[in-house]
């Protein structure tokens, strides 16, 4: 039998496939950039920066879309043989919402906002998870920063169990102003961390903002200086943390059953 020809990168396009949430080349990138879908990030290879590279950057640039620069080799193992053309995007599976379109949804509802702010979550299975909690919990929408933050992906929306198609998600840049302009919408906000109060002796049922922080480092200093009270999950084990989605679900439930009590 004979064997197979490894994939190179000037093969044709159909040859192998990319994730789905995965565009190569400089014409699919640009389609990309200009058309509907929500792009995450695009990587250009480094010294790729003649022709309509120029072009691809000055787009991106214009709409807020993160740039990352690697070496030709990174990228060449990403596309996986697809002629790449030193660009890639990553896009996300369904198109993020603005933080005005998560409050009117409320607004339509009647309901007191009840919004979901993650801190620098990293873990694509942790967003996937608290999405799919989200989407249980009556959650009106989930805020994530542009940077330094687990964007909408193939791998989240799978962990979703199809809840990213439901629970809107809007991107945002400075966590600090974001917050300062929901507290101005009437919303109080509550931040998970082992210093606070209990959860459960924290009324949750007007409008609300809930922090969840980053697997890591929790809810940064100057995010938690923001917040209105902080709650707590009390801990009788030997292990001092939950898992970031786990901690988030335990809350997000804690204010449903509230807002169901409270009729």
């Amino acid at each position: 039998m004979a064997k197979k020809k490894k994939a190179r990168n000037d093969a044709p396009l159909d040859a192998v496939e990319l994730p789905d949430d995965m565009v190569a080349g400089r014409n699919a990138v640009m389609e990309a950039l200009k058309g509907s879908r929500s792009v995450n990030k695009i990587m250009v290879a480094n010294g790729s920066n003649e022709g309509s590279i120029k072009e691809i950057l000055a787009v991106a640039k214009e709409k807020g879309v993160n740039i990352m620069y690697m070496e030709r080799s990174k990228i060449d193992s990403m596309a996986r043989g697809i002629r790449h053309q030193g660009v890639l995007a990553q896009v996300a599976p369904v198109q993020y919402v603005e933080l005005e379109d998560i409050l009117q949804i409320a607004r339509d509802k009647n309901e007191p906002p009840f919004i979901l702010l993650l801190d620098e979550l990293e873990d694509p299975h942790n967003l996937g998870a608290l999405l799919r909690t989200a989407d249980a919990a009556g959650v009106h929408g989930v805020l994530i920063p542009k940077r330094r933050s687990v964007p909408l992906s193939a791998t989240v929306a799978k962990t979703s169990a199809g809840a990213v198609e439901y629970v809107p998600v809007a991107r945002i840049g400075n966590m600090v102003q974001t917050i300062r302009r929901l507290k101005d919408e009437g919303l109080w906000v509550a931040a998970a961390d082992m210093d606070g109060t209990d959860y459960y002796e924290a009324d949750m049922t007007g409008p609300l903002l809930l922090i969840v922080g980053s697997e890591g480092h929790g809810v940064g200093r100057l995010v938690k200086e923001q917040c209105d009270f902080v709650v707590r999950i009390p801990m009788v084990g030997k292990i001092n943390s939950l898992n970031a989605s786990v901690a988030g679900s335990i809350l997000m439930y804690e204010a449903m059953k509230q807002r169901i009590q409270r009729g």
